[in-house]
């Protein structure tokens, strides 16, 4: 089972998603993207409705509204978060190809390196706290699970975001900090968990790491 392996940094969530839909859709290889330190945003998945999910006259013209090609809620994004991408042929696992299977595969890919990840419905929780939204994109031959974990958050970036009209019910009508926990609360670097990470998948499958260069996919 191989992968390639994409470390980025200062790479924008803009980007990435560029990136991320043309190796889903042109390419046949499989990936693995880690990528940290994009300039703040705010991102809708596919069907998502700012007006609904944002207040629209609170938000700086310097936090750009970004539509994902994949399902999935709105988070708001920066240097902080850090993103895990999985991109795989359907054929490359046993399991089959529906989101639920999905998302329990990658969860026990990324907890060997984080103590305590757990999955619950949807999302990657620490206790009953949400540390990380996923999102999926499932074609015809390949799929995609994209997660978005919060090493640290803005307080003030996250009043941006409304309350959304659709929730989890463990999330039991909490607020966002209320709902909320950052991975710097349980892990001691940002870098050393993502070597962790690393050093995990390479024990996993037959990792190739890429020096890949900061290039835009239009």
């Amino acid at each position: 089972m191989t992968y390639k392996l994409i470390r980025l940094h200062n790479h924008s969530i803009h980007d990435q998603l560029l990136m991320e839909e043309h190796l889903l859709r042109h390419e046949t290889d499989n990936y693995i993207l880690i990528n940290s330190g994009s300039s703040p945003a705010i991102v809708l998945g596919i069907s998502g409705k700012a007006p609904e999910l944002v207040h629209l006259d609170k938000l700086p013209p310097s936090i750009p509204l970004i539509r994902r090609f994949s399902g999935g809620g709105t988070v708001i994004v920066d240097e902080e978060t850090v993103f895990i991408t999985f991109i795989c042929n359907k054929s490359l696992h046993a399991f089959t190809p529906y989101p639920e299977p999905i998302l329990r595969w990658a969860a026990s890919m990324l907890q060997p390196a984080t103590p305590n990840l757990e999955l619950r419905e949807n999302d990657f929780v620490i206790g009953d706290k949400k540390c990380g939204g996923n999102a999926l994109y499932i074609k015809k031959d390949r799929w995609l699970i994209h997660t978005s974990f919060l090493w640290n958050y803005s307080p003030h970036h996250m009043q941006l975001l409304k309350h959304p009209p659709k929730t989890p019910p463990y999330r039991a009508g909490r607020s966002h900090d209320e709902f909320l926990c950052k991975l710097s609360d349980f892990l001691p670097s940002k870098d050393a968990w993502i070597e962790d990470l690393t050093q995990s998948f390479d024990k996993s499958f037959i990792i190739k790491h890429l020096s890949f260069p900061l290039i835009k996919f239009h």
